[in-house]
């Protein structure tokens, strides 16, 4: 796990450099199309998240081995893992991972410099049955350790068993994103439906939801949940959200989402807002389904135009759910895999500074391209609508996009389930 540099960025740096001697400045408002890269980790496994402290210091995820920190100097600090893991400081033996599910997002305390707080996502075999937890961890001076965890929240549904369902292993439709909100200061987890009819319409199992806790788990003042809801409930009815950004200028939560063989959805959220998904049996005209999902139906693994399947069993169901938050943007009715969101902030960013990024790793099915991608998204002043998209130019081969990160010196970082951790520099 050494940083190394690409011939990439040596090609990329003397093409900015040359455009720069001819232009004599970079014209504002330009498009960013020409990247410089940097790979700063790889021979990962499977990462999944990143969170930085101001000097460059990066927090990183591994989903089947734990919580590591990478030091501006390159030097790597592997902090907490998981059970079967070594070469930790600590490892903890209720954690696991299997599918899509294990140590998922992390997070920085706004306060981290008085408090030394970090939060991780991760899948805990602590209860029966198992669930998926929010922890609360204090950093040493040094970086070398975590001590003093706490488990916030301790009730997320995790999918213990299989079911007949693609990708209906255990562990699927998991969440795990984690974000602080700038402008309000709370936490904001996001959690999937687990292949479980019953759970993104349910009043009191937080799966298939959004929620916003302060930094003790305690619920957000003004989450606005209907009554009879879990107070933490920030909005209700998803499928499996794996990604969520906060306007730079209005710190809105706009949230990514994995759509069901169709309709990826980007959805700006309302307090108290239901997302529509309801992938219960006997519900909107439908019948009986495999397992009591509905969620692949009306032919789970057969291939069909996305626009019929989409009649049947609706992303966001507005007729059923006249009040539903819509989409404002739903990949062309396509379901890619759809993961990671991030909004681009600075002026070497040209004009595509303020707008925002989604990561799409890249789901092939019934004659739908894999897609693997980076979409650039211009959005409305006022954030509520789609203006333009964009596919990014990269400048390395297309990979699973996990995780979308901007890091404090204003470049994007994204991990790759490939096993890389990319710096694109604007």
């Amino acid at each position: 796990m050494t940083p190394r540099r690409t011939r990439q960025n040596s090609v990329a740096l003397c093409a900015l450099i040359s455009s720069v001697m001819a232009l004599g400045t970079m014209a504002h408002g330009a498009n960013t199309t020409s990247l410089g890269h940097t790979i700063v980790l790889d021979g990962l496994e499977d990462p999944w998240d990143m969170a930085f402290l101001p000097d460059g210091t990066m927090f990183f995820t591994e989903k089947c081995r734990g919580l590591s920190v990478r030091l501006p100097s390159g030097d790597i600090n592997a902090l907490l893992g998981m059970t079967g893991t070594d070469g930790f400081a600590a490892t903890a033996d209720d954690l696991f991972c299997e599918g899509q599910a294990g140590m998922n997002g992390v997070a920085i305390d706004p306060d981290f410099d008085e408090n030394r707080f970090i939060y991780v996502f991760s899948t805990s075999s602590m209860s029966e049955p198992a669930s998926n937890r929010v922890m609360r961890m204090t950093v040493n001076d040094d970086l070398s350790s975590v001590s003093d965890r706490t488990d916030i929240v301790d009730d997320i549904p995790y999918k213990p068993a299989a079911t007949d369902h693609p990708f209906g292993g255990p562990g699927a439709h998991n969440g795990g994103r984690i974000r602080f909100n700038p402008g309000d200061g709370f936490l904001y987890v996001t959690t999937g439906d687990t292949h479980n009819g019953e759970v993104p319409q349910s009043p009191t199992l937080v799966g298939g939801k959004v929620l916003r806790i302060d930094g003790d788990g305690n619920a957000a003042a003004g989450n606005n949940a209907p009554d009879g809801f879990d107070p933490r409930i920030y909005t209700y009815g998803h499928r499996n959200v794996q990604g969520i950004a906060f306007h730079p200028e209005t710190n809105t939560p706009i949230i990514a989402e994995h759509g069901p063989w169709h309709s990826d959805e980007i959805t700006v959220l309302v307090p108290g807002g239901n997302g529509g998904w309801d992938p219960r049996p006997n519900m909107a005209g439908r019948g009986d389904c495999p397992d009591n999902y509905c969620g692949y139906m009306p032919n789970q693994l057969d291939g069909m135009n996305p626009f019929e399947r989409a009649t049947f069993m609706p992303m966001t169901d507005v007729d059923t759910y006249p009040d539903a938050m819509p989409p404002i943007w739903n990949n062309n009715s396509l379901s890619q895999g759809m993961s990671s969101a991030e909004f681009l902030t600075g002026e070497q960013w040209g004009a595509w500074d303020g707008n925002l990024i989604v990561g799409v790793m890249g789901i092939g099915f019934g004659g739908t391209p894999i897609g693997q991608r980076i979409d650039v998204i211009e959005l409305s002043d006022d954030g509520l609508s789609v203006i333009d998209v964009t596919e990014m130019t990269l400048p390395m081969e297309s990979a699973r996009f996990r995780s979308l990160v901007q890091g404090p010196d204003g470049s994007l970082y994204t991990a790759v389930d490939e096993g890389e951790i990319h710096q694109l520099i604007p």
